[in-house]
């Protein structure tokens, strides 16, 4: 399966760097410009990758379909964008996995939901993202993640066949998506996921449960 691979693809929160203390911070300081009491970080956590809408959740549980739910994203995003690299960090091994890629002459991009509003000044603030051959955000195509699109769009880039591209994912639609592209799919099981969740039921080829553990992978193949 991973013999013709040309270059890997990744989703960028919780897969790449773990953006949730920033994230949560956002969040939390709604609820503390409000006079409310701050919220433990643990509660903020497994919510990440849902974005404004797990952080609103958790934060005034508030959904999508409340009437100021749009306002208050507004304020979110907000808080985020003047604070994004604060408490942002790399994972542990992703440093090490993107140089193996490298020297294999493995190129390598990221597809995330998140808008190009956040992902590109992150991403530019960040120096592990200068040797990215692609960067793909939620808005980059009409439709984000489970869409394939987006996938599609990474690969035109690459100038590669979906086929040739491996995606690496933390959430069901990154899953879903890839598979949707016609790339093999691995599912990160060391970012945002509860222990209630069943990535057996992704449909992933492959599992990882540290980001070194896809070199094992590569290397063998």
């Amino acid at each position: 399966m991973l013999q013709d691979i040309r270059a890997v693809l990744f989703d960028l929160d919780g897969t790449l760097i773990d953006s949730a203390p920033d994230l949560g911070a956002a969040a939390d300081k709604m609820r503390i410009d409000r006079g409310l009491p701050s919220l433990p970080y643990e509660l903020y956590r497994p919510l990440a990758g849902a974005g404004a809408r797990g952080m609103l959740k958790v934060a005034f549980d508030m959904t999508p379909e409340h009437q100021d739910f749009m306002a208050m994203r507004e304020e979110f995003f907000a808080n985020y964008e003047a604070a994004m690299t604060v408490r942002t960090y790399v994972f542990d091994g992703v440093h090490d996995l993107i140089q193996a890629l490298q020297a294999q002459s493995l190129a390598w991009g990221v597809v995330t939901n998140k808008m190009a509003r956040f992902t590109d000044p992150l991403v530019q603030a960040m120096p592990l993202f200068e040797s990215a051959a692609a960067i793909v955000s939620g808005d980059t195509t009409p439709h984000p993640k489970p869409h394939p699109e987006p996938l599609f769009e990474a690969a035109r880039r690459l100038r590669l066949a979906p086929e040739q591209c491996l995606y690496v994912g933390d959430d069901e639609r990154d899953i879903v998506a890839g598979r949707a592209a016609g790339m093999p799919t691995v599912a990160a099981t060391y970012g945002y996921l509860g222990e209630k969740t069943d990535v057996s039921s992704w449909g992933a080829d492959l599992h990882i449960d540290s980001p070194i553990k896809l070199l094992q992978f590569l290397v063998e193949a």
